[in-house]
């Protein structure tokens, strides 16, 4: 058996041992065969990385086969990618998380204290004036080559938080606020060696502690730097939950950061939409039911709900690709199944994927 970064597993892959969550709630039992779905229940939970058998089950999970051959000549992706606005969102980001992650690094020898106001300026280089924000997510998921390290993940986070903050209807100054949280929720990685977070091997149980006490360094980076109070608890408590299940206290509901709440579902929802090696940026409606069936009561009802409603809402009339090969366009939300809408099919009927369990929304087409 081996231990495996959460982020390589691949589907058939066996799990060698029980995987619990931080407040000792088992998620995945032993001898496991593992599918994508799987994969991303460990991602929601933060686990970092599992044991797994030296072998691979690849009878019970076959390699993921090619897209039929009825999907379109232009895809869904393919037209963003081809846009304008895509175009140049993706030369702004590659241009300025290199200089974001050199403010970082700076932070990190020592050399410089650390400047929010810097930090943002890569931030606001990216957005751009005339960047409209609703469509950072379009632009979020199909900009998934890169590496998911601590620089990359963290521009993903503030966008989210931006994006998430103008749903919930801030002001100026609290988007503002959101932004920063997000943009420096992890800052407390970049004191922790990568070796230690991407070790192949078993973690010993003081380089576990020290992957969990990125959030503790995180508020003390950003203290020592006189950052606002939020900033400080979103980079504490971003993996807490309101249940109690989170860390580094387990504390619950009323006792967790506003930005924090918001930061945690913004963290969560990149970790999960991020590619992998055997397959490009997940579903959105594949997201949003792992949030359905695993964690409303560990997040904020009106945070969430918020969420996920405008995140479907995004999509609304877009065709797409149920699990059966069927294909429609979405027509109507069921607030009650937030991955389950009514389509309508090119025949002029339509499914309520509330009422069918087995069928769902495999991709936007």
């Amino acid at each position: 058996m081996r231990r495996v970064s959460t982020a390589d597993l691949m589907p058939g892959m066996i799990t060698a041992e029980d995987v619990y969550d931080y407040n000792n709630q088992l998620i995945l039992p032993r001898g496991l065969v593992l599918t994508d779905k799987t994969i991303t229940k460990l991602e929601f939970y933060s686990i970092i990385n599992v044991r797994i058998e030296d072998g691979k089950a690849e009878e019970e999970v076959p390699v993921p086969e090619p897209e039929p051959a009825s999907e379109p000549a232009v895809s869904y992706s393919e037209r963003v990618k081809k846009s304008p606005q895509f175009i140049e969102f993706k030369q702004r980001f590659e241009e300025e998380v290199p200089k974001f992650r050199g403010l970082l690094d700076s932070v990190a020898k020592g050399n410089k204290p650390i400047s929010v106001d810097n930090m943002m300026k890569c931030f606001d280089n990216i957005l751009g004036a005339d960047e409209g924000y609703l469509n950072v997510f379009d632009m979020l998921h199909n900009m998934r080559q890169y590496d998911d390290m601590t620089y990359v993940h963290s521009m993903n986070v503030a966008l989210i938080c931006n994006v998430f903050a103008h749903w919930l209807k801030m002001s100026e100054d609290e988007i503002r606020l959101a932004t920063a949280c997000g943009l420096l929720h992890d800052i407390g990685k970049i004191v922790i060696p990568e070796t230690v977070i991407k070790k192949p091997a078993k973690l010993t149980d003081q380089e576990f502690s020290l992957v969990k006490k990125h959030t503790l360094e995180g508020y003390n980076i950003l203290r020592h730097n006189g950052a606002a109070e939020p900033i400080m608890n979103a980079a504490l408590m971003h993996h807490e939950r309101c249940d109690g299940s989170g860390y580094p206290f387990g504390i619950r509901n009323a006792k967790i950061d506003t930005y924090a709440k918001m930061v945690a579902i913004a963290d969560v929802y990149d970790a999960m939409t991020s590619a992998r090696v055997y397959r490009g940026p997940m579903c959105p409606f594949t997201v949003i039911e792992i949030f359905e069936t695993e964690g409303l009561q560990k997040y904020d009802t009106r945070f969430i709900m918020t969420f996920l409603e405008n995140i479907v809402n995004t999509y609304m009339l877009q065709r797409v690709r149920l699990s059966d090969g069927r294909e429609g366009d979405i027509v109507f939300i069921n607030r009650s199944a937030l991955s389950k809408p009514t389509i309508k099919t090119p025949d002029g009927s339509f499914i309520d994927l509330s009422s069918y369990p087995d069928l769902s929304i495999e991709a936007i087409i």
